[in-house]
């Protein structure tokens, strides 16, 4: 072998180690990692996919009495915002019709109860005056079928937590209620007897809501929201039953400005429980002034006592 053969061989066994090299260093470490960050991004994108998947829960407005000719499903339903409890206007046409027809069933049919269920999910905010956003919603659709002619007598309403129930991306829950039918038996007055008890027991327990100068909001506790529910279930069953809310004061200034005072509390409180979904015409304002004094008005405390507005029945 020449000298110049043995260089040139040399120079080819020199570029032949270089590219192995170089191709164990460099390119395999950087194919894995391609590699890998496929797999995760593939992984990714499938649980956002899984994830798109579960956010939207589309409940069809679906009736139907086992024993009787009522059987309704359609593809749409009232909607609600998330933490809402007011139905998203507008109601679809197709609902509204089928809204009608279940209206004229019930009122054929006057041994036939409309039980409807409102669900809610453990993190939304319930700002409304029931227990739960699902008797809110369920008080809301109740609302919607008395409008079209149907007796409130013919519904009960409830609340469900339904953590399974997924909003939609923009944060609306399509239809959380589900419907029931139930016949009654006209013989077993259990059900009337049960009203007549809740009703003694708000009389005799009313809900009170004490009142800061200027005060401009109301916040209510579980319990205060359940007599609340407890009125409006009464008010709902008993003909001509009505929500009182009557104003008090302290002894504080004129009569005259502290009955006018009073009337405006129970026109505030009027107003917040008819924002929650309660029937205007069910709900009464009056002022008792200071004449009602439930409490010494000498002392700070007792004339805390006495701004106040008492929420009854009669």
């Amino acid at each position: 072998m020449s000298k110049k053969t043995g260089y040139l061989l040399g120079i080819l066994l020199t570029i032949i180690l270089g590219t192995i090299l170089y191709w164990f260093f460099c390119c395999k470490p950087c194919l894995e990692a391609n590699n890998s960050a496929s797999e995760i991004v593939t992984e990714t994108d499938d649980t956002s996919v899984e994830a798109d998947l579960k956010t939207a829960t589309m409940n069809a407005f679906t009736i139907k009495d086992a024993n009787g000719s009522l059987d309704f499903k359609i593809n749409d339903n009232l909607n609600f915002n998330t933490s809402g409890a007011s139905i998203l206007e507008p109601v679809s046409a197709k609902v509204d019709t089928t809204a009608m027809d279940v209206v004229k069933y019930f009122n054929d049919n006057p041994t036939k109860t409309l039980s409807i269920t409102g669900h809610y999910r453990s993190e939304e905010t319930n700002n409304s005056a029931f227990p739960n956003l699902g008797l809110a919603r369920a008080n809301a659709a109740k609302n919607y079928y008395v409008a079209k002619g149907m007796s409130s007598k013919s519904i009960n309403t409830y609340g469900q937590l339904d953590d399974a129930f997924y909003p939609d991306v923009n944060g609306v829950l399509n239809g959380p209620l589900m419907y029931d039918v139930v016949t009654t038996d006209a013989a077993d007055h259990s059900a009337e007897d049960a009203i007549v008890k809740l009703g003694e027991s708000i009389k005799a327990n009313p809900l009170v809501l004490y009142f800061d100068t200027a005060q401009a909001s109301i916040s209510l506790t579980p319990a205060q929201r359940q007599k609340v529910a407890d009125m409006v279930r009464y008010t709902d069953k008993i003909d001509g039953a009505q929500i009182n809310t009557i104003g008090h004061t302290d002894n504080t200034g004129s009569r005259t400005a502290n009955i006018n005072l009073a009337q405006n509390r129970a026109e505030f409180a009027k107003d917040y429980l008819v924002n929650n979904g309660i029937s205007a015409n069910k709900i009464s304002a009056s002022s008792q002034g200071p004449d009602q004094p439930i409490a010494d008005n000498n002392t700070a405390e007792g004339r805390a006592k006495n701004r106040r507005v008492v929420v009854t029945i009669n």
